[in-house]
Parts: structure tokens; sequence; C-alpha cells
């Protein structure tokens, strides 16, 4: 018998691991529910929710193909080697197939597993699946890891030019086997149920998942580059939570991507070259958890940024995570955040440099707070951008190019679309007052928008001063 360990991975076209196991024999598939590990690594509900879902969906394919699901409790994953080990002895499972994972805290549970299970004679195989380069494998002429995406990227244009990764095909269906797959649980205690109305924006599988791709294809690309920096308009794909979860690979949405393109991927439609990067942005950030563990651990990228003299100011914090700083535009991706669970990447900049430069607080305040939120939270791309904006991180934007916040919701909501859906105490202003701070305070206005709780002139000068006095770099 053949073991499928599922993560996140939560398909069965192109996902490596599944199709392996299939190919050597009768196949089982297990998903371990982990509320504790989830909780210390600040998963978010509607995340967790998300998943659920999934597996819902994927267990009704499972079912077309007779293989089974199975669900299993360990609550840490350093429980994990023991409930697989006993799984694979009630099941007389000769192999267990498993798609690689990365960041310190997955690799160190998967080389226990393999530990624990090699000792029982139970083979383990793992499998590059939720990347299109193995981490190591892109790498500079000294041997090292790339820190900078504009050379990392450039060699992956040339190992693209030498072959494309090859999508897997779905395994057929097996002969049925005496085991009932278990139930999909509906909600796990420690993580509330989302409300409808931002479940209703992530409907879970992969037909979603397909749709979402086809329509991005068919409809947005072309005009990508442009419309994917405007939050009042549809022009990106909506397909981070999907790629987060496994329920699409990257090699599916690459392969379309190049379809539309007649092939090319670094000419052509600037849409597709553009969007393409971005997948490679994706790919950099997961080998940077591979090649510098520390940021794993929450660590800046940059050690000489640790001695930054980041403020203590739980109230300014507050007003921020509540979306209600006084500035327009982050008040308003905050709300979007807070009942979506999603927020526009270029907000996610133009949020995380004002926190960590106008207000000056710890990039990690800012990065543990979007992954108890976002449902596309992942680590490595929630870490590599956090550490972005605030200029500890690899291929960080220079400490003194801060973005304004006005400036860029004139830019990029010159009308104050997004703005007055997310901040409708606004609505009655007219395309330029929406875009600036509350400076006027009504006494006897009702429900005035707040107080801009900080000066973006002088902040932005205080920013610029705690980082010309860090010592120099030792790194």
């Amino acid at each position: 018998m053949q073991l499928i360990w599922l993560r996140n991975d939560l398909r069965v076209h192109d996902n490596t691991a599944l199709a392996a196991a299939c190919s050597r024999g009768p196949t089982l598939a297990v998903w371990l529910v982990s509320p504790g590990q989830w909780l210390a690594h600040d998963d978010a509900p509607c995340k967790v929710d998300f998943w659920l879902r999934n597996l819902h969906s994927l267990r009704q394919s499972l079912d077309a193909l007779n293989i089974p699901l199975l669900i299993v409790h360990a609550d840490q994953w350093a429980d994990a080697p023991r409930v697989l080990l006993a799984l694979c002895r009630q099941h007389a499972v000769s192999a267990v197939h498993l798609n690689e994972e990365y960041g310190v805290h997955e690799q160190r549970r998967d080389q226990a597993v393999q530990q624990a299970l090699r000792q029982a004679d139970i083979q383990v195989h793992s499998y590059l699946d939720q990347l299109l380069f193995k981490p190591g494998s892109i790498l500079t002429r000294s041997g090292g890891y790339f820190q900078v995406f504009s050379q990392f990227r450039k060699v992956c244009y040339e190992r693209l030019h030498l072959g494309l990764p090859s999508r897997v095909a779905a395994p057929a269906a097996q002969a049925r086997l005496a085991i009932a797959s278990d139930t999909v649980p509906t909600q796990v205690a420690g993580f509330e149920t989302p409300p409808d109305a931002l479940r209703t924006l992530w409907p879970a599988g992969e037909d979603e998942a397909a749709r979402r791709l086809a329509r991005f294809v068919d409809e947005a690309i072309e005009d990508y580059p442009v419309q994917r920096d405007l939050p009042a308009v549809p022009g990106t794909s909506q397909l981070s939570a999907y790629l987060a979860a496994g329920v699409i690979s990257p090699r599916q949405c690459l392969h379309a991507a190049l379809a539309c393109n007649f092939g090319e991927f670094d000419s052509g439609n600037a849409g597709a070259i553009t969007w393409i990067n971005e997948l490679l942005w994706r790919e950099f950030y997961k080998h940077i958890l591979v090649g510098y563990p520390q940021v794993s651990r929450h660590r800046a990228f940059k050690s000489h940024t640790e001695a930054l003299p980041w403020r203590n100011a739980p109230q300014d914090l507050l007003a921020w995570q509540q979306g209600r700083t006084g500035i327009p535009i982050v008040d308003a991706a905050m709300r979007q955040l807070l009942a979506t669970g999603w927020m526009h990447n270029r907000l996610r900049m133009v949020t995380a440099m004002f926190l960590t430069k106008n207000l000056l607080i710890d990039w990690r305040e800012g990065e543990r707070f979007f992954m108890r939120h976002l449902i596309d939270g992942d680590l490595a791309a929630n870490n590599g951008g956090w550490q972005w904006s605030a200029s500890t991180g690899t291929d960080a934007v220079p400490y003194f190019r801060i973005f304004n916040p006005v400036s860029q919701s004139q830019r990029f909501d010159p009308a104050g679309r997004f703005l007055k859906h997310w901040l409708p105490e606004r609505g009655n202003l007219d395309h330029k007052a929406v875009h600036l701070p509350n400076v006027q305070n009504d006494l006897f206005a009702i429900d005035v928008y707040p107080h801009a709780i900080v000066d973006l002139s002088s902040s932005r000068q205080r920013a610029l001063d705690a980082f010309k006095h860090l010592p120099k770099r030792n790194d």
C-alpha cells in the first residue's frame, strides 16, 4: 500500500507525489489536523477554513479515483512521526509519498518523519512540486543563494530556455479499497468560521482555481502591467490563496501564461512576462527560506538592522490594525484585509512601509498580523514582502525610498473609488480631498473619520535618521 501525505497540495491534477504514489500501487491519502501548530504559526482562521473547504472538494475528487482520504489529528508537528507510523502499520503501508515544503519547521518535521518511518522499513519519497526549480539549483557563480531578484530571475530564464517544467497527469481511478474515507471537519477548535461574505469571495476547489486562471489569461493578462497596481480594478489573477493551499500549481500557471504568449516568457506579451515574473518572485522567496533559514525564525535578513530603534507604540499599532490611522489609503487597505482575508499587493507595500517607516514599528508586528488574517498567508512571501518594505531584507528597497501613502493613493486610485468603497464616511468628498489625511477636528460630527496619528513628513525624517545611525553592515 502507498500513502500520499497531503499538505499544501490540495489537488489531483499536476500533483507530483499523488501521481507517483498511484503509479506504484494501491494508494491511500492522509491529511493531518494540527491546530496547535497552526496557532503557533499564526495561521488565519479564514485560511484554515479555506483548507477545510478545499479538502472537502478534494475528497470528492479522490473518491472518484477510489482513493480513500483519512483525516488524522496531530496537534503539533512533533506528533507527526508517531501518528504517521501508526497509520502506516495499521494499513500495511510500504511507502509514503510527499511533496517538499520549505521553512525550518517544515523541514525538521519531514526529516523526523522520514527517520521514524525508515527505521520501520517504510520508504519515504519526496518530490519537487510547489516550485519550478529545486532550492539549491539556482545559485550564484560562487555557489551561494541569490540575494537580488533580478539576478535570480536571469538564471531562471536560462533554465527555462533549456526546458520547461512538465505538468503531471492526474492518476487514473484505481480498484476500490475496503477502506472508507473520513469525514472532513467543517471547523477546527481554536479557529472561528469566517463570515459567509468572506467565504463567498473564495470558493473552494480545483475547478474554481482553473476558472480563475482561464479568466485571467483570457481577459486580464494583457493589461496586467498597468491594472495590477490599481486597487479599484480587478486586474490581478486572484489566485494567491489557491497557490498557497496548492489547489493549483505554479506549473499550471506558467504553462497557461506561455500558451497565451506563443511560448515566450521574456518577450512578447508584456502582461504575460510581468505575471511570470510574479511567479518567479514567489519562487525567489521560497529559495530564500532554504538558503537563509534565519528568516524562518523571524530574524532580519540584514542582521545589522536588528539594531533599529523600533518604537513600542501599542496604540499606534492598534490604530493601524483596525484601519483608523487617519491616512485614507492605509485605512482602506486594512479594512479590506479584515473584511476579505486579502489585500491588494500594491497596498501590502504601502501599509507595510507606513507601519515600519512612518510609525517606526517593528516589521514583525505587521508580519504576524498579516499572517493572522490573510487567506493566502505564506511564510516566504509574507516575510519577504515585509522585509522588503522595512528595508531589512533581501533585495530590499533602499531605506531612503519611503512611499508617501497620499501620493500612492492619488496615483493608483485617482478617482478615489477604492477609498470610498472601504471608507464610506468619506463618500461625500471630491476626488482630491478624499485622499488627504484628516487634520481638522469637527467636535459635532458623527462617526467622523479619525485624525492622522502621525505627520507624514516628520515621521519620514525620523525613519531616515534611525537608519542613518545604524552600525555598518556585517553581513
